[in-house]
């Protein structure tokens, strides 16, 4: 191992900090994220505007709600093509759609909060997200889904909402 004169400077060589930086970006963002393990399982997607290096689309993407079995969530939102958008680097438009349903039959994980976020997907490298957000109606026995984008500094008032009503018979267990 070599040792740096003290003289030296410590702050990374320009050449070599942006590919640093991005690492660390992504680790902080893996471990910042408490839903890492509520994965999008992109189910289809059209084009929107035409790039020769990766054109601008739209894609559906499914969410299994990783505390109530049976619930899955469909986000549509748009994706920014072209050379920074095929690196990531691309900051994607604030819209989405979001429409959440039951598949199958529900089963809880445990009790739920009254409110709490469910997902979360980077629209941006580092400070635009896209937020699934559960409301939990008791006095209609219904599970409400919001879906938002925030920046560090601003956020947006675009917004999408959807509801999946309990069968009957099936209690939401609160905290």
């Amino acid at each position: 191992m070599n040792a740096t004169p003290r003289s030296r400077s410590t702050a990374l060589a320009p050449s070599r900090a942006p590919g640093r930086l991005l690492a660390l970006a992504a680790c902080a963002a893996a471990l910042m994220s408490p839903f890492a393990a509520a994965r999008a399982e992109q189910i289809g997607s059209v084009n929107t505007n035409f790039h020769l290096t990766g054109s601008d689309r739209v894609v559906i993407e499914a969410y299994d709600d990783p505390q109530v079995a049976g619930v899955t969530c469909y986000v549509s939102r748009a994706r920014t093509g072209g050379i920074k958008g095929t690196l990531g680097l691309a900051e994607d438009p604030t819209e989405a759609s979001i429409a959440c349903r039951q598949v199958g039959p529900i089963h809880f994980a445990g009790p739920l909060r009254q409110q709490s976020d469910v997902f979360d997907a980077h629209m941006s490298l580092l400070f635009k997200t896209l937020h699934v957000v559960r409301v939990v109606d008791a006095k209609r026995n219904t599970l409400v889904y919001l879906t938002y984008s925030d920046r560090i500094a601003t956020g947006s008032a675009k917004n999408s909402v959807s509801a999946v009503p309990m069968p009957a018979g099936t209690v939401i267990p609160l905290q």
